[in-house]
């Protein structure tokens, strides 16, 4: 289930806000110019290729690359049985930034995205239909969990894809991580 856990940034322990409702997660990141959608899903084969995933969106995707300037799309998909799980994990887990817009719809499957804003940190557990594009300059990592089963929909403006700069922060250590919210919100 998307649900929304906001924590103050001292105060790690203990989440202040939580909800599962979809109008109001909408409502509270468009106050920090975050983008959430839930979109209407296929019926895809788990082992559809990025083609199959992309043409079956197609409309989708044409709407928001004419809508935010996006240059290209792509799929990235990962498995709890893929040897390189923890190294994936790992580096996504650290706070970042980026110089464009971070963009991900999910197929299928769930990925947590933790957002800092000021002093406060907005952990939405994305899910199968969720859109969510987080605005360049946004500090924020992504939690996929020990045994990650996802496939996402990204778009890019810049298309070398995926570029990371790191701010050097360790909030992220210190806010619980995908294991302890996503087994909260199920």
């Amino acid at each position: 289930m998307t649900t929304l856990s906001v924590f103050h940034q001292d105060q790690p322990e203990k989440a202040h806000t939580v909800t599962s409702d979809a109008s109001e997660i909408r409502d509270m990141m468009a106050e920090h110019g975050v983008r959430f959608e839930r979109w209407d899903t296929r019926d895809l084969p788990a082992d559809a290729s990025q083609e199959e995933i992309l043409e079956a969106y197609s409309d989708e995707v044409a709407s928001l690359k004419q809508e935010c300037g996006f240059q290209t799309a792509d799929v990235v998909s990962l498995q709890a049985d893929n040897p390189q799980k923890a190294a994936f994990r790992q580096k996504f887990l650290d706070e970042h930034t980026h110089s464009e817009d971070e963009v991900r719809f999910f197929v299928r499957g769930n990925g947590l995205f933790y957002l800092h804003f000021g002093d406060q940190v907005y952990a939405l557990l994305c899910e199968k239909s969720d859109l969510i594009s987080v605005p360049d300059g946004t500090r924020h990592w992504f939690d996929m969990g020990p045994e990650p089963e996802f496939t996402c929909i990204r778009l890019f403006t810049n298309t070398e894809g995926w570029v990371a700069e790191f701010t050097g922060e360790d909030i992220a250590s210190r806010l619980p991580r995908y294991e302890v919210l996503a087994g909260a919100a199920g």
